[in-house]
């Protein structure tokens, strides 16, 4: 069984067909999908677990978990109300992470101070009910400077609390990997990965330890190469699994049992679910 570890089943993109795509999903031997809860803003964080709630249970459907958090371009809108919601989520069982939450200094957004608010904010909402996070770092192009600040928060905020986190659709060097597993952290792979210009990225990946990684697929949104250009989907996270078993030498079967079993410890989750 494979484990999609991070997917905006919410987009508007899968309004035609859903249910269908959930079908392909659990069809290809993907068992759980952990449905991404930021929405368009923090108005929209409760979408990931609706569904959750919607479709779990149903008959050929993979075992659906959410998460909740205030994207950091989004971290403006972080005020009373916006992290009162995000407590009452992560009450919630079906709520298991907080996020995605960090840093994007790659992208015109939220000024850089109202992000680190923003992340510290919830970080401690995070550790108050005990769960795991899942970053978004990017930096500016031919820089570390996000990575840096993230880092100096995690330090602070975050390292004493144990509970460590996934650092999702991870596009760093292996310095930044290799401090994220040192934080308790778990490196996520997505179709990045396969792209041909990508080899940098595949020369991190080639060098993680099997217990500290995770594949995903970020969908809607970068699609593995062989199907670039096109609406991604949970199911092809089977096709960024079978190149990251080939960078660590190892079979598919392998990778498939390893980011499964991180993704349970990591969430303390019972092994028999989504089987």
């Amino acid at each position: 069984m494979l484990i999609d570890s991070h997917a905006h089943l919410d987009s508007h993109r899968y309004d035609g067909d859903r249910a269908e795509m959930l079908a392909r999903t659990q069809a290809a031997g993907v068992g759980a999908v952990l449905a991404i809860g930021i929405g368009e803003g923090p108005a929209e964080m409760h979408q990931a677990l609706d569904l959750c709630r919607q479709y779990n249970g149903q008959p050929g459907i993979p075992k659906l978990y959410a998460s909740a958090g205030i994207y950091p371009h989004a971290t403006d809108e972080a005020d009373d109300a916006a992290l009162a919601k995000l407590d009452r989520l992560l009450a919630e069982p079906e709520v298991i992470a907080c996020g995605e939450i960090g840093f994007d200094y790659y992208h015109e957004g939220a000024p850089h101070n109202v992000q680190r608010k923003g992340l510290i904010a919830q970080l401690e909402i995070a550790a108050a009910r005990g769960r795991p996070i899942l970053i978004h770092c990017r930096a500016k192009e031919g820089t570390t400077d996000a990575w840096d600040d993230l880092f100096l928060v995690l330090e602070q905020h975050w390292r004493g609390t144990g509970l460590g986190g996934v650092m999702h659709c991870f596009g760093g060097e292996w310095e930044q990997a290799r401090r994220s597993l040192d934080l308790g952290f778990l490196v996520s792979f997505a179709g990045n990965l396969t792209y041909p210009k990508a080899q940098p990225l595949r020369d991190v990946a080639a060098r993680m330890p099997l217990d500290g990684i995770l594949v995903e697929t970020d969908a809607p949104w970068l699609a593995p190469a062989s199907s670039r250009g096109r609406r991604n989907e949970p199911a092809w996270v089977a096709q960024t699994a079978h190149v990251l078993a080939g960078l660590l030498g190892v079979p598919d079967q392998e990778i498939a049992a390893a980011t499964t079993k991180n993704f349970f410890r990591l969430f303390r989750l019972p092994p028999d679910v989504g089987n």
